[in-house]
């Protein structure tokens, strides 16, 4: 726009007209009261109408803003119960997978069990479990109580919901057993308070010439099968420790169950017919195959001599024996 004369005399007429509105309403007059009632009864109306149309949204988005923070606490609680489900899946699957090793071995046994699960450790002296299994599921003291691996222990006491089982690695605990495949007759101790799940038992036999490393044990049947039934396996021999002169013959056993991590287990409620002697006992383990001899040992090279070739080591010559009687 041009500065020119013409400009400058609207431009103060425009401001003398400002200046003297702002004096009508402050000194209140009538006339311009009366125009803006008008004009906020009119501006008034139109603001309501766009109100009406604008509010659903308005209010969509003012909840979907004000919400926001409660669906997401809804969203991670559902997050956590879905992960809370998928860890209690997994663990149904380790002791289904459980439950079916146990079963076996009762079925190889011909045993009647009662499923249960380790539901408390306890504490002390005694090395004791106690089982949601009682007198409402048939469960009476003196019952022996096995796994998917073994023997874990015999049933001392027992409520009308649980009960409580003396594990086989306690020091109050003795079990009668046979050693296969002879048959030979000894039994087991534990090692006692302090010693962890996987602590070697104490076996004595009658015949100390019987006792082999490498041979495993079944429990002997009790009388009238209590607390032991028969046929349970119970452990491995690791190493023997027979003494001069002694009258029995004594060795270490590994026991077959981890009593460290006992979860899912069977009470026998009922022995089995027969005895199964050693069929529920797993198999051996097949001796790795040995190494062929180097093509110079074979051509009969210096580094050879005829007297270590001709005859095997002291620790090969007793593996062998194991082995043969392992298969006998």
């Amino acid at each position: 726009m041009r500065d020119t004369r013409l400009t400058r005399l609207l431009l103060g007429a425009a401001l003398i007209a400002a200046f003297g509105l702002i004096a009508m309403d402050y000194d209140g007059s009538s006339v311009l009261r009366s125009v803006r009632n008008v004009a906020g009864s009119v501006l008034g109306r139109a603001e309501r109408a766009v109100g009406t149309v604008t509010a659903p949204a308005a209010s969509f988005i003012g909840s979907g803003v004000a919400g926001s923070g409660g669906r997401a606490a809804a969203l991670q609680r559902q997050v956590i119960a879905l992960r809370a489900e998928l860890s209690a899946a997994r663990l149904a699957r380790v002791q289904y997978a459980e439950l079916r090793r146990m079963l076996r071995v009762a079925g190889a046994g011909r045993y009647r069990v009662v499923a249960a699960s380790v539901v408390a450790v306890g504490q002390g002296v005694r090395q004791t479990v106690t089982l949601d299994a009682g007198r409402a599921q048939g469960v009476r003291p003196q019952l022996t109580v096995i796994d998917g691996d073994g023997l874990v222990g015999q049933v001392i006491s027992v409520g009308s919901q649980t009960c409580t089982v003396l594990l086989a690695s306690a020091a109050s605990s003795v079990v009668g057993v046979r050693l296969a495949p002879g048959g030979q007759i000894g039994w087991v101790t534990g090692g006692g308070a302090g010693s962890s799940g996987a602590a070697p038992l104490r076996l004595q036999v009658l015949d100390p010439a019987a006792l082999r490393p490498g041979e495993q044990l079944v429990t002997a049947a009790s009388v009238r099968d209590r607390p032991f039934v028969p046929g349970v396996p119970v452990g491995t021999v690791l190493s023997v420790r027979n003494r001069a002169g002694a009258l029995t013959g004594q060795a270490l056993v590994r026991p077959d169950a981890d009593f460290a991590t006992l979860d899912v287990v069977g009470i026998v409620v009922a022995p089995p017919v027969r005895d199964p002697g050693f069929a529920v006992l797993p198999p051996k383990p097949k001796p790795a195959p040995s190494a062929p001899a180097s093509p110079s040992r074979q051509a009969g090279s210096p580094s050879a001599s005829p007297s270590a070739s001709a005859s095997p080591s002291p620790g090969r010559s007793g593996a062998g024996v194991v082995a043969g009687r392992g298969h006998g």
